[in-house]
C-alpha cells in the first residue's frame, strides 16, 4: 500500500480550504432554482452547515461571506457563533450584479452616480471586514457590452482603475483587495475583466495588497490554467483560488468532478510555486450545489482537493529535475503520471483516523442524522438562495 511520509503528512495537515456561505443555499440555473429540505434560512444557518464540513474532515476553518446576501445585524454575535462552533469568518465577497442601477456597468459605469454607489457599496464590505476580521474583499464584476460600439472600452478600464483606487486606499492595513476574472458572462461581446493579464494589470497598479482570484471554471476552452497559476506565483500576485469544476461554461461543479487531472496539475503548480500553506494565497471554493445536497457536497470538494494535493506532493521532484535537464520527454511525463496515478486514499484514510477524524467523512456524515435533523428542523422561513 502507498504511503505518506512525514513531511508530506506534515504539509497536508496545514491544508485549510475556505467554504463559501452560498454553497449551503439554493441554486439552479437560468431556468430553475430547486429547493432541498433543510437549507438554511439565514447566515448563522449558514455557518453551522459549514462548520459540520469541518467537523468531519479538519480542512475547513473558514467561511467566506457574501454581501448583501449575507448581512446581519451583529456582524459581533456571527463571529462568535462561527468561533463557537470551531470556525472563523473569511474572504468578504461584494455584489454589484444585482441592482437595476448596475444594468450597463458598476465600477466601471458613466454616470458618476451610479459608480460612486458601487464604490459606497464596498466602503460598506470593508466596514463589515473590520467588524469581522477578514482579510480579504474580493470583487468580481458582471460587467461589459454585449454589442460592438456599444460602450468605449478604454474609458471603462481608465473608470474601473479609478474606482479601485478608492477602494484600495479605504482598506485597513492588514487588508487586502483580490480582483476576480472571468472571460464572459453575463455580457457576450466583451468582459470587463476577462482574462488574468487584465486582472493583473489592474491590481499592479494598486499596490502590494491588491492580487488576483483565479476562479478554475473562469477560462476558456483549452486554457492552460497551471501556466497561469505558475505565472502569478512567480509575479507574487496570486492572491486566491475559487476552486470548481466546469464542462461547458461556469458551471460551478464539484471541483475535480470534470478533470481530475487538471485539478493535480494545479495544485503541482502551486506546491512547486511556493503557494501551498501560504499565508498569502488562499484557498477557497466557489460552488453551487444545484441537484445534490450541499453539506456533503461541500465535504467531497474538500477531500478531492487533499487528495490530488497528496498525489501532487509524491512527484519526485528530483527525478523530474533529472529528465527535463536531459531532455527525457518520456521519462518526465512517467515521473509525473506515476504520482497522479496512486491511490492516495487508504493512507488518507488511515490518517485522519490517527488524528480523531473519521476515515470516511462522507460516510460518518450520512450516518451521523445531521441531515435529517436539520430538514425536521427548518421548516418555516424563507430558504436561502441566490440574492439572500
Amino acid at each position: 500500500m502507498t504511503t505518506l511520509s512525514p513531511d508530506i503528512l506534515a504539509q497536508l495537515e496545514g491544508q485549510g480550504i475556505e467554504l463559501p456561505s452560498w454553497a449551503f443555499g439554493n441554486s439552479g440555473t437560468r431556468f430553475r432554482v430547486f429547493t432541498t429540505a433543510g437549507t438554511p434560512r439565514d447566515p448563522f444557518e449558514k455557518i453551522s452547515d459549514a462548520a459540520k464540513v469541518n467537523e468531519f474532515t479538519a480542512l475547513a476553518p473558514s467561511v467566506a461571506l457574501h454581501i448583501p446576501w449575507d448581512k446581519v445585524d451583529s456582524y459581533d454575535e456571527l463571529r462568535r457563533h462561527a468561533h463557537d462552533l470551531g470556525v472563523e469568518l473569511g474572504t468578504i465577497n461584494s455584489n454589484t450584479f444585482q441592482d437595476e442601477d448596475y444594468k450597463f456597468g458598476a465600477l466601471t459605469h458613466a454616470d458618476d452616480r451610479i459608480r460612486q454607489k458601487a464604490v459606497d457599496h464596498h466602503f460598506e464590505c470593508i466596514d463589515i471586514m473590520h467588524a469581522t476580521g477578514s482579510r480579504d474583499l474580493k470583487i468580481w464584476l458582471a460587467e461589459g457590452s454585449n454589442y460592438p460600439g456599444q460602450n468605449d472600452m478604454r474609458a471603462r478600464q481608465d473608470r474601473l482603475q479609478d474606482s479601485l483606487q478608492q477602494i484600495y486606499a479605504r482598506l485597513g492595513e492588514e487588508q487586502r483587495l483580490v480582483l476576480e476574472y472571468k472571460f464572459f458572462e453575463p455580457a457576450f461581446y466583451h468582459t470587463d475583466v476577462p482574462d488574468w493579464g487584465t486582472s493583473y494589470a489592474q491590481v499592479a497598479a494598486l499596490g502590494d495588497r491588491a492580487m488576483v482570484c483565479l476562479d478554475t471554471g473562469h477560462h476558456a476552452p483549452g486554457t492552460n490554467i497551471e501556466f497561469i497559476v505558475m505565472q502569478l506565483l512567480r509575479l507574487g500576485k496570486l492572491g486566491s483560488f475559487d476552486f470548481n469544476s466546469r464542462f461547458y461554461a461556469d458551471d460551478d461543479l464539484i471541483v475535480g468532478a470534470a478533470d481530475p487531472f487538471q485539478l493535480f496539475r494545479i495544485l503541482f503548480e502551486v506546491i512547486r510555486g511556493g503557494g501551498l500553506n501560504n499565508p498569502d494565497v488562499a484557498f477557497m471554493l466557489d460552488q453551487c450545489h444545484n441537484i445534490e445536497d450541499k453539506i456533503p457536497g461541500q465535504i467531497r470538494s474538500v477531500l478531492n482537493v487533499q487528495e490530488m494535493t497528496a498525489r501532487a506532493l509524491l512527484v519526485d521532484r528530483d527525478a523530474l529535475a533529472a529528465a527535463q535537464a536531459a531532455n527525457d520527454v518520456l521519462g518526465a511525463q512517467a515521473v509525473f503520471m506515476d504520482a497522479f496515478y496512486t491511490d492516495v486514499r487508504p493512507p488518507l484514510a488511515a490518517w485522519r483516523e490517527s488524528r480523531g477524524l473519521p476515515a470516511d467523512p462522507m460516510a460518518a456524515y450520512a450516518a451521523s442524522g445531521y441531515q435529517q435533523q436539520i430538514a425536521a428542523d427548518r421548516v418555516g422561513g424563507t430558504q436561502a438562495g441566490w440574492g439572500a
